[in-house]
């Protein structure tokens, strides 16, 4: 029964520590989001680098297999090669001893009445999950809800941890679980496969390490089990991490699994190696059979994985050269559409960055889309059927990658915690919208050229000259939404709804000159109509643009999300000299040249 009560109490234990460690590091991992983009989006060739950034990415989000999670979303998504995951994995195993780190706060000593006593788990955890609760419950900051839930986290993880240690006290006066453990100490291969297994069942490479420095505490745990329960605790995060890595991913996805497998492995042979080697020679007489404590078990798993870090980084193309002989390429693999590889739901784990992701290749599309408007207005002039065949090609790769972007944006709503992500979201989606409809008025003018030249149908000469006008400046407003949207500037973007209000007198000028036109019969009526359709469909592009420019001021300016019509209203009948000074410079560009022309 004495039995039954240890585990229930050390399982009870386990989950509050499990939990506790999910909290803090969901905490971190908002609360630093833009910082961990960044990071991330800065990464260089550089593998040294790579590594700091496995290591501190590990440090923030508290989990090497989330980080490594996270790697394979960006491999898959095409913004790291699998050089770069190599040292990021080596990275991730660096960061993940901080939480022992943090746990072995739990050896403080200290005199009665000394400031130390402050940071026993004892006395921290409890102020801590006060701290968290008054930040959540009652000050309604979405900063310091973040900090609140990393207080909180952080309180239930040293519970859980005091827990887990008070239901192991009674273990040491056990004469069974002493002896079990002098047989583990004699036999060092049975303490590896023993810390894999239980990892691979628990799925936390740091909750394994937590239940070891509580078992510390019962003063009966020796450095002979230690050290290889720890290299078989990182072993067994390997398992979890090969599963994720080959469910569903790339080929450099899978290798990236295959990778940390054959990192730990050989760094555990080594130091096994290494460690019986020293045993043998009659090294460090006194620490083998010496009793660890919490502190000693964090700094041993620091400096095993540490030092196979450093020891294996040069050889990151070796590593690389053995994962692609396990995972081979095939024989032809054709990416159809490469900006759907973005889409990657695995970089869902961190919202901030899978955004920044998204709007880069929204922007790519942007590209896609003015290019193939251009692609159009030159059909009218010289129709080419295989330029229609580029046409409709483009348009369903805009149409395919609207509708994926859609659906990831909506499920990636699930994860997101911040007011500033939920916005670029929303801003997002919208862009993406108005984009994929810039590319459907390409096909639109397209069928119109075709209809000309079927038809046998020609513009006036006054005609095709309003229409080469009207072009120009269509194109330069395309011109101008694109260069927004890769600079991300408020500043370009304030420029093109004076343009589009020109386009928008330029068109109701050229509708009037047009229909004067037909009246004289300067021009045929099939052609009147296609000219008609052709205008309607240039200014419903500069309205996206309009949309699109509005959406990215939106993003700095709550009252412009709020109500867009509005703003635009005022903004056209304000006295603002910018505005106007761009609108009369516009007008001068595009307007009066057209006026100019003979019908």
């Amino acid at each position: 029964m004495n039995t039954i009560m240890i585990a229930i109490k050390l399982l009870g234990g386990l989950a509050m520590f499990l939990y506790g460690m999910e909290i803090m590091g969901d905490g971190l991992k908002q609360g630093s989001g833009t910082a961990l983009k960044n990071v991330l989006g800065k990464l260089t060739q550089n593998v040294f680098f790579g590594l700091l950034t496995g290591t501190l990415v590990t440090a923030i989000i508290q989990s090497s297999t989330a980080t490594i999670v996270l790697t394979v979303g960006l491999i898959g998504a095409g913004v790291l090669n699998l050089r770069q995951a190599v040292s990021i994995v080596l990275g991730a195993n660096i960061g993940t001893t901080v939480t022992a780190q943090i746990i072995r706060l739990m050896d403080i000593e200290s005199s009665e009445g000394s400031i130390l006593n402050f940071f026993k788990p004892d006395t921290l955890a409890p102020i801590a999950l006060i701290i968290g609760i008054v930040l959540i419950m009652f000050i309604k900051k979405e900063q310091t809800k973040n900090a609140g839930t990393i207080a909180l986290g952080f309180g239930v993880l040293f519970t859980g941890l005091m827990s887990m240690t008070s239901a192991v006290e009674p273990l040491a006066d056990s004469e069974v679980f002493i002896n079990v453990l002098s047989y583990f100490s004699d036999i060092p291969i049975l303490g590896i496969f023993t810390g894999l297994i239980l990892t691979v069942i628990i799925q936390s490479s740091s909750a394994m390490v937590g239940i070891l420095q509580a078992l510390s505490s019962t003063g009966v745990i020796t450095f002979e089990l230690v050290y290889p329960m720890i290299m078989g605790i990182n072993l067994g995060t390997c398992v979890t991490t090969a599963m994720v890595c080959s469910i569903g991913s790339s080929k450099d996805a899978k290798r990236t699994g295959v990778v940390h497998i054959v990192f730990n492995t050989i760094g555990t042979i080594l130091f096994m190696i290494a460690m019986t080697i020293i045993r043998m020679s009659g090294g460090f007489p006194g620490l083998w059979e010496s009793v660890s404590d919490s502190g000693v078990i964090a700094n041993f798993q620091t400096i095993f994985n540490l030092i196979t870090a450093i020891v294996l980084l040069p050889f990151t193309n070796l590593l690389v050269k053995i994962a692609c002989k396990f995972i081979k390429d095939d024989a032809e693999e054709e990416i159809t559409y490469p900006e759907l590889a973005v889409l990657n739901s695995k970089l869902m784990i961190a919202p901030t960055l899978a955004l920044n992701e998204v709007r880069k290749v929204a922007v790519d599309m942007a590209v896609v889309a003015k290019e193939n408007l251009l692609r159009s207005m030159k059909q009218y002039k010289k129709y080419s059927s295989k330029c229609t065949a580029e046409i409709l090609a483009y348009e369903e790769r805009l149409d395919s990658f609207t509708d994926s972007a859609d659906n990831f944006l909506i499920a990636l709503s699930q994860n997101i915690e911040t007011e500033h992500d939920n916005r670029q979201r929303n801003v997002l989606m919208q862009c993406i919208r108005d984009i994929e409809r810039i590319g459907d008025y390409a096909t639109n003018l397209d069928e119109m050229a075709q209809k000309m030249h079927e038809g046998g149908y020609k513009f006036s000469e006054g005609a095709q000259h309003e229409l080469d006008i009207l072009a120009d400046a269509i194109q330069e407003i395309l011109r101008l939404t694109v260069e927004a949207l890769e600079d991300d500037s408020d500043y370009i973007a304030r420029r093109i709804e004076p343009l589009e209000e020109v386009i928008d007198d330029m068109v109701l000028l050229l509708k009037d000159r047009h229909t004067a036109r037909l009246c004289q019969g300067i021009c045929s009526i099939d052609s009147g109509l296609v000219f008609m359709d052709m205008l309607t469909y240039y200014e419903r592009t500069a309205d996206q643009c309009s949309s699109i420019a509005m959406l990215m001021l939106s993003k700095h300016n709550e009252e412009i999300m709020k109500n867009h019509h509005l703003y635009l209203q005022e903004l056209h009948a304000s006295t603002d000299q910018s505005y106007l000074a761009e609108q009369q410079n516009r007008r001068a560009q595009y307007l009066i040249p057209l006026e100019k022309i003979e019908l």
